[in-house]
């Protein structure tokens, strides 16, 4: 059997004011922001910081400000605080990710796939059924 992932594709961390997060990273680690976006269905302001060297398909640091208190970002902040909000891993093909892992039992937050960052394909698992941890399948978009 291959892997399901393919890579660890980003790191989500929810924090309260995105210019001052992404100044503090770069700051500090020397990231360089390859996007900022604004995500109304989702309700969050984002940006996507590269790790390591400019390969095919990066790593990511991925700084998520909530648009409102109502918004998932904004709950998880009144809840827990600034800090990690969830595992994004690389997929090939998505659409047969979500079909085997609904097989094994773990419940999926999307059925389909959505729009996520920089055009990629996305869907989140519930994390009840991974350890507590809120994890996103990630296919990503290659350059046009």
């Amino acid at each position: 059997m291959q892997p399901l992932l393919t890579r660890i594709d980003h790191v989500g961390i929810a924090c309260r004011d995105l210019n001052k997060t992404i100044e503090l990273y770069q700051a500090t680690f020397g990231l360089e922001v390859v996007t900022v976006e604004t995500h109304e269905a989702q309700g969050v302001r984002e940006a996507m910081l590269a790790v390591g060297e400019r390969a095919l398909v990066p790593g990511y640091v991925q700084l998520l400000e909530p648009l409102g208190p109502d918004t998932p970002v904004g709950k998880f902040l009144a809840r827990r605080g600034e800090g990690i909000h969830h595992i994004g891993y690389g997929v090939a093909d998505i659409g047969e990710a979500l079909s085997a892992l609904s097989e094994t039992g773990i419940r999926l937050i999307d059925e389909r796939p959505r729009h996520g960052s920089m055009g990629a394909s996305i869907a989140f698992l519930h994390p009840a059924d991974l350890g507590g941890v809120l994890t996103e399948l990630v296919q990503f978009a290659p350059p046009a």
